[in-house]
């Protein structure tokens, strides 16, 4: 059933209003957004679509086709208190209460079908989706003036003061400011951000789900800022992306064990997106290819946020042939990872490297030829 469809099944009415908000995938820079580092994410074609139609009262009656079970919610513009029994309800009601805490006016309820097809839990950011659709939506509702940057960053403050959890700009970032074939370098530290054209004329961006569902506030997410934030107490700079190496290296003995590893891998990680851009420029794939097996390694050993199961995929797509690199995406335990594939090998891959995970993990993983496409409209 398409999303119109199901929203006149659902309110007795035609929807007015269609929206669409991408997901997104980091090619590399991982786990240093909240550390001040570059990041080179892209927003994806697969994302949350909306059907709206607007209500006269300040109510708001929200249905999700991916949790039918839980029927219609509502809730009053009036009355945006977390409320655990909400769910997914809850993204809406965080963006209204960030929307108006920043002096927004929003006084227009409505009735909402959401769906998304992003695999819930797989780290392509679909609750970072999400708050970029319900800002997309109320942004035109109430004829509100905001800027894609402040788009991303109040979609950052609902994830962080609302929900609760304490998630960089990255995820919310690549979404509002998508752009069809080109990737984001983004600097976290100042938001200065620049496009780069995404051109692989003989190759896919294909993501393999592990469908090991992740769920980002219950995970060691948290964990590794603290060690990180730790770590950055031994030295005097504003943030762990700023540290050189010889600095790292020289202040080795006043570190423990593990804020050396996890710092480690937020320096050469922040080195590696640089070097990754120059590839870029360069056309030089197969140098950048690399760059992606070392960032997992990192992730791996020193970062510790794969699992067997991400390790499987990524070890997997590495034997395989016309595989230019492959690493983990997102923030790991569980999720997703990717892979660039030569076009006509990429049938083949998906077909070895399926088996190999589903002789090893019990279950099969399922996998997607990545298309970068723009932010968040109204379509």
């Amino acid at each position: 059933m398409d999303i119109k469809t199901c929203f006149e099944q659902v309110f007795k009415q035609q929807a007015t209003m269609e929206f669409f908000s991408p997901g997104r995938i980091n090619l590399i820079g991982e786990h240093i957004d909240y550390n001040g580092g570059l990041v080179f994410p892209c927003a994806i074609t697969i994302g949350t679509y909306a059907a709206v139609s607007q209500r006269d009262d300040k109510k708001v009656y929200a249905y999700s086709m991916n949790f039918e079970d839980l029927g219609i919610i509502e809730f009053s513009l009036d009355n945006l208190d977390y409320d655990k029994s909400h769910n997914w309800v809850n993204y809406m009601k965080g963006v209204v209460k960030c929307l108006k805490d920043d002096g927004y006016n929003i006084e227009t309820g409505c009735n909402i079908v959401v769906h998304g097809n992003i695999p819930n839990g797989s780290g392509l950011s679909s609750s970072a989706s999400l708050e970029l659709l319900c800002i997309q939506i109320f942004k035109t509702l109430d004829k509100l003036d905001i800027s894609p940057v402040d788009g991303a960053k109040l979609g950052q403050q609902v994830e962080n003061n609302y929900i609760g959890v304490n998630s960089g700009i990255m995820d919310q970032f690549a979404i509002s400011l998508g752009k069809a074939d080109h990737a984001i370098l983004l600097n976290c530290d100042t938001l200065e951000y620049d496009y780069a054209p995404l051109s692989l004329p003989n190759h896919k961006i294909i993501i393999m789900n592990t469908n090991k569902r992740r769920e980002l506030a219950d995970s060691k997410y948290n964990e590794r800022r603290s060690e990180c934030e730790s770590a950055l107490e031994r030295f005097d700079v504003p943030n762990l992306c700023q540290v050189s190496i010889d600095t790292l290296e020289n202040s080795k003995p006043i570190l423990s064990d593990i804020e050396y590893r996890r710092a480690r891998h937020v320096v050469t990680e922040n080195e590696r997106v640089g070097l990754a851009v120059e590839c870029f420029n360069n056309n030089d794939l197969e140098e950048f290819g690399k760059l992606l097996n070392a960032s997992h390694i990192s992730l791996r050993d020193d970062y510790e946020v794969t699992g067997v199961e991400l390790d499987t995929l990524v070890e997997a797509a590495w034997e395989e042939d016309g595989v230019v690199g492959a690493r983990m995406t997102g923030a790991g335990f569980g999720g997703c990872s990717l892979a660039i594939v030569e076009t006509d090998k990429v049938d083949s891959f998906i077909k070895n490297v399926g088996q190999k995970y589903l002789d090893k993990i019990g279950y099969e993983a399922s996998f997607y030829v990545a298309e970068i496409g723009d932010g968040p409209k109204q379509i």
